[in-house]
């Protein structure tokens, strides 16, 4: 096993290495902006399936539509980009919420982020697996066990470290920027040159019968999952390398002016090619297939860059849910586990949780983007609001101070009010698809308060009084529980008489071998004649109820003896881990039962085997 782990993670890194691991703004584009140009792949779509449920005439509404996206992007841009340089720690939404807003508000953003990065994930590898069966439709029906694989490979890869999971995306996000934009530019040109002559559904400001303000705002709320991903940057600002909330700050700006690029120009595509979304075959594939002729090579090298980055835009939420998680876990609202770095410095324990649960939604929703989005739009407008909101009471805190404050406010109130408002259109008009979110979010805020009440008490009962009380014990009661007269047993017992003063061996007999219970009994009385031997009987084939039963008689007259109780148990190591399995596992049982017990102590011998 430990040959296995360092194949697929690598050898251990130094805590003094982690330099090493910091990334500059060429490879943190690849690493966290994964998501947010992925998620062009199905924004544009996301507005046009909602628009054809009236009629395909309706399709020219995805412009006015993308028009607002972009506001919104440049919004939120704007903010992100304040909190980076206010919040340099990391963190994001959570610890703006938190400072700002109070903490439940932070919870609140925590809990969220910590759900969308698992949608990230499932919608992205969901979406990479529709991709991939589109342009290969004999794998059409396995997008489940397709989105699994990628999971794995991802998980494996993030437990290698930043950098090389940098320069393994590095390659396919780039590969899908040039690849799209090749597309867009090209389309256009062809536009311009009237080799693709107008063949939208609908004219600009045409009548469409039916069309109401529920459908465009369902369309829009739709849409704006398009920028889900933007806050990566943000709660990730300690992995760049120096100075920090500078190349941050630029790859923020990067990564949204290809976002608004790509989201515009696709859609408007979309539009004047008249393409109406079909089962099987994704809309981004109808258009590199207008674009560049169906069958041609850059069709496929479109579709080929586009399941690549779909597949690894699920990174963003590896490279995010850790550090989160990570944030939660020191101020005490997740287990302390997560704070923990793995061999290549990376928060193990988050990435594995992510993976798990990821795959665990993936595998709910049967690998269905369309039925995960509204979900996922939930989860992310959520902190883009609270985020927002905290920074106006940030810059209003700091008013006396900061110039320009009343500038940066009025950015970050756009931002939120027209992420609030997207939230209002969600509940209004995709209840039936987002309820669950209304049971997972309470539950999580009571989970987390449930974790900080324990960190707290566990505190106050391990913090030292002012003047410590120190009790002086008068002896010690040693109890070796023997199954067999061994080697293991004469090596426990020379042990316990070097620390009890009173040692007592005992043996639980059952009724299926009396023979053998009598020349056990025979043999350690020979050998062992100065140790005390108590045999207790069990007629139900159990060790751990008589050996607890007798254990406490004996701690509670040697409490009144003044005298501390151990009981030791004897156990032997094989040579080689695996052997473990071959022998029962009556000594981590019996630790286990005994752990309940305040006034027991538990010891373990450990005789090793040669071979």
């Amino acid at each position: 096993m430990p040959h296995l782990k360092r194949f697929l993670v690598g050898k251990p890194l130094k805590s003094n290495e982690e330099g090493g691991q910091k990334l500059g703004k060429f490879k943190a584009l690849a690493m966290l902006s994964s998501d947010a140009l992925s998620s062009v792949a199905y924004g544009t779509e996301q507005i046009v399936l909602v628009l054809t449920t009236l009629s395909a005439a309706a399709i020219w509404y995805s412009l006015p539509i993308a028009a607002f996206v972009l506001i919104l992007l440049l919004a939120l841009t704007l903010s992100y980009r304040q909190i980076i340089h206010a919040y340099p720690s990391g963190g994001g939404a959570y610890v703006v919420a938190s400072e700002n807003l109070g903490q439940n508000a932070g919870l609140a953003a925590g809990g969220s982020l910590l759900i969308d990065y698992m949608l990230t994930v499932a919608v992205s590898t969901s979406a990479g697996a529709e991709a991939i069966t589109s342009a290969i439709p004999a794998l059409y029906g396995h997008q489940v066990a397709i989105s699994i694989v990628i999971i794995v490979v991802l998980a494996l890869m993030n437990l290698r470290g930043m950098s090389e999971s940098a320069n393994f995306l590095m390659i396919p996000v780039y590969l899908f920027v040039v690849s799209i934009t090749a597309m867009i530019v090209w389309g256009f040109y062809q536009i311009l040159t009237g080799q693709i002559p107008f063949h939208a559904t609908q004219v600009v400001g045409g009548v469409v019968p039916g069309i109401s303000a529920a459908l465009i705002f369902r369309a829009f709320s739709s849409g704006s999952s398009s920028l889900t991903g933007v806050e990566a940057i943000s709660n990730a600002v300690p992995f760049f390398k120096k100075p920090r909330e500078h190349n941050a700050a630029s790859t923020l700006a990067i990564m949204a002016a290809i976002l608004g690029f790509f989201f515009a120009g696709i859609t408007f595509l979309n539009y004047w090619y008249g393409i109406v979304p079909v089962a099987k075959v994704t809309v981004l594939s109808q258009v590199a297939a207008k674009t560049f002729g169906n069958g041609g090579i850059m069709y496929y090298v479109i579709q080929f860059a586009t399941a690549l980055i779909l597949a690894v835009a699920a990174n963003t939420g590896f490279s995010a849910f850790p550090v989160l998680a990570y944030n939660l876990a020191k101020d005490k609202y997740l287990p302390h586990m997560y704070m923990d770095r793995g061999d290549r410095l990376g928060y193990s324990n988050g990435i594995l949780t992510l993976a798990i649960g990821s795959g665990l939604l993936i595998t709910l929703f049967q690998g269905s983007t369309e039925r995960l989005i509204p979900l996922y739009a939930v989860g992310v407008f959520i902190p883009f609001t609270l985020s927002q909101s905290g920074m106006i009471r940030h810059w209003w805190k700091r008013h006396t101070t900061e110039k320009g404050w009343i500038g940066k406010s009025i950015a970050n109130f756009s931002g939120a009010l027209i992420s609030f408002a997207i939230l209002v259109i969600l509940f209004v008009y995709r209840l039936p698809d987002i309820w669950p979110f209304f049971i997972i979010m309470p539950l999580l805020i009571v989970v987390f308060w449930k974790i900080h009440t324990h960190y707290q008490m566990v505190a106050a009962q391990l913090r030292l009084p002012e003047e410590i009380a120190k009790h002086e014990y008068s002896g010690s009661t040693v109890i070796v529980l023997v199954g067999n007269v061994t080697r293991v047993t004469r090596g426990a017992l020379n042990y316990a008489q070097t620390i009890g003063d009173y040692v007592i061996a005992m043996h639980v007999s059952m009724d299926e071998n009396p023979n053998k219970e009598h020349e056990t009994q025979d043999e350690f009385k020979r050998d062992f004649p100065d140790v005390r031997f108590v045999d207790v009987h069990s007629s139900y084939r159990s060790i751990t109820g008589p050996t607890i039963r007798f254990v406490d008689i004996i701690a509670k007259n040697a409490a009144k003896r003044n005298f501390t109780t151990t009981v030791l148990i004897p156990q032997f190591v094989p040579k080689k881990p695996w052997q473990n399995i071959l022998h029962n596992q009556t000594n981590v049982r019996l630790r286990t039962a005994f752990a309940s017990r305040e006034n027991v102590i538990i010891a373990t011998y450990s005789y090793h085997l040669k071979r």
